[in-house]
């Protein structure tokens, strides 16, 4: 199949496929906007850090970084999940999650808004098309950034018939399961999709929306693949063959998954959180432990199992419950993801695979899988 290449000798231009925005707004009242080094100063003083890390994440890194696009999750622990005395933010019940998660995607929706000539929201392909000729025009430079939703853990839809009131608001990508939810196991509470899973399944393709299988266990993934008939993808998901300690082997992908995910189109996010990079890093242990080669390492693995370069690209889980102490060494913010790219064309990759790796896999999966209008 033909891909999509983004660059023409300038600069790639950057996708990451996973950062949890407005759950870091809610909790800590984050503002996105303000660069990662800002973020910092200003909770220099405070307990955040202490908890989550230092931030990653903030608009002038991704324009410095030339991150194009980031699919924004909304996001929420459930309370039987919390594992902190900070995480005062969590979902009881469907209700509540529901409640929850539309106040996140407001805020986006606010974001965009109050920010026109800095973001936009992506939601169809005429937008995204939109998007991208700007981009050429700048000769590769992202002059705005645009988001696309994604639903991480889908106790918010209370039934399956609410799918179309998400997909009207602007909800692209769903993923089932978190932990385990009324729809599928989960992260540490494994299991398959259940008969509301089976239903929300079908509903979605009806909505042509996305499906994230990152954090269903095997089960899960394996019925989906078989089952669902729109795009899917693992958004940020490493190779568990390099994980053999993972204290949640589920959490990773098994190598039948991944050549599932290949075999239909599908691309799987790298994340880059150092635990999921390599093997037995604990957030006692130096970051300098962890280097770009390990996430290179794993973008590798799986080109090397499916056998191109096509099916794999970022998905950070920036700012997703860590900071800069588990990120590799080399990547003070979002606006270094594109060193990666170097350490790829070290190992032989050429440019073409690289600008691939970094955001036309994902650009070219928008293209087919959104709405027309």
């Amino acid at each position: 199949m033909a891909q999509a290449v983004l660059t023409t000798g300038k600069k790639s231009i950057v996708v990451d496929a996973h950062e949890d925005l407005a759950w870091n707004h809610a909790l800590f009242d984050r503002d996105c906007m303000l660069s990662a080094e800002e973020t910092r100063r200003q909770e220099s003083s405070t307990s955040i850090p202490k908890w989550i890390g230092d931030s990653l994440v903030g608009y002038p890194d991704w324009i410095a970084g030339n991150i194009g696009i980031v699919f924004a999750t909304l996001f929420l622990t459930p309370e039987r999940r919390r594992v902190a005395a900070w995480e005062q933010l969590v979902y009881q019940n469907c209700e509540d999650a529901h409640q929850q998660y539309s106040h996140q995607l407001d805020y986006y929706h606010r974001l965009v808004e109050r920010h026109q000539d800095k973001l936009e929201l992506i939601a169809t392909k005429p937008h995204l098309l939109t998007h991208l000729d700007a981009c050429y025009e700048q000769q590769n430079s992202v002059p705005r950034v645009g988001l696309v939703i994604l639903m991480e853990g889908a106790d918010a839809i209370r039934s399956p018939s609410e799918v179309d009131e998400w997909h009207q608001r602007g909800v692209r990508i769903v993923g089932p399961a978190w932990g385990s939810t009324r729809y599928a196991g989960g992260t540490g509470e494994p299991g398959a999709l259940t008969a509301d899973g089976r239903d929300l399944l079908d509903r979605m393709a009806e909505q042509e929306l996305i499906l994230d299988v990152s954090h269903m266990s095997d089960q899960g993934v394996f019925e989906s693949v078989d089952r669902y008939s729109h795009a899917l993808i693992a958004s940020h998901s490493n190779p568990r063959a390099l994980l053999p300690r993972s204290p949640f082997p589920e959490r990773h992908l098994a190598d039948d998954a991944i050549r599932a995910i290949a075999g239909r189109d599908g691309i799987i996010g790298v994340a880059l959180y150092n635990p999921f990079l390599k093997d037995g890093w604990m957030r006692s242990d130096r970051r300098e432990e962890v280097t770009l080669d390990h996430a290179v390492d794993c973008i590798d693995y799986i080109c090397q199992l499916v056998g191109n370069a096509h099916h794999v690209g970022i998905g950070s889980d920036f700012n997703g419950g860590f900071g800069l102490d588990s990120a590799p060494a080399g990547l003070d913010s979002v606006a270094d993801l594109g060193l990666i790219g170097d350490r790829l064309l070290a190992r032989g990759y050429s440019q073409k695979h690289v600008d691939a790796i970094l955001g036309a896999n994902w650009i070219g999966l928008l293209k087919r899988a959104l709405p027309e209008g």
